[in-house]
């Protein structure tokens, strides 16, 4: 899983880098909302992680742009933020998977919890793609029965001319 980490403290955005690599994750990193957009269309990664207070463009209106976008709008976006939880319902509103506080994350020195805390709701995210794609599938043979008996028809249909 690629994960694009939107974090404008070298400290925190270095130590939550490593704890994801140590979990197995890909993470591509930036250090303002204008390069995470950016990021955003050329990588396409499968999880934003992002901070609310960045430069050049804040992190709620790099959400609302990537939510607003086509070709990012299905991106999963967690905010990782030092602001108060009374903004996860808002965020959320916007378009936020889910809203986690920096101070869990690190509740002391050398230990990061932020892979931990991902885990539940990257199953989330995984438990909706795979209903997805089964509907699709689904989808897809639902489409292909019709085909076949589309084709079906036009050989009656032929054998019907011949007589």
């Amino acid at each position: 899983m690629r994960i694009l980490l939107v974090e404008d403290s070298r400290v925190i955005r270095r130590e939550n880098q490593a704890a994801l690599l140590k979990a197995g994750y890909e993470v591509v990193c930036a250090e303002d909302g204008e390069v995470a957009l950016k990021m955003a269309h050329e990588l396409t990664p499968d999880l934003i992680l992002l901070d609310m207070i960045i430069p050049k463009i804040n992190g709620p209106e790099v959400l609302q742009q990537l939510k607003k976008d086509p070709a990012t709008s299905g991106i999963p976006v967690v905010v990782v933020s030092s602001l108060s939880d009374k903004n996860r319902e808002k965020l959320m509103e916007v378009g936020a998977e889910e809203y986690l506080e920096k101070n869990s994350l690190m509740p002391s020195r050398g230990v990061n919890l932020l892979p931990e805390k991902l885990e539940p709701i990257i199953r989330k995210i995984n438990g909706r793609k795979e209903a997805f794609d089964q509907n699709v599938t689904d989808d897809a043979e639902d489409d292909i029965v019709e085909i076949d008996d589309f084709e079906e028809f036009e050989e009656i249909e032929e054998i019907k001319e011949k007589e």
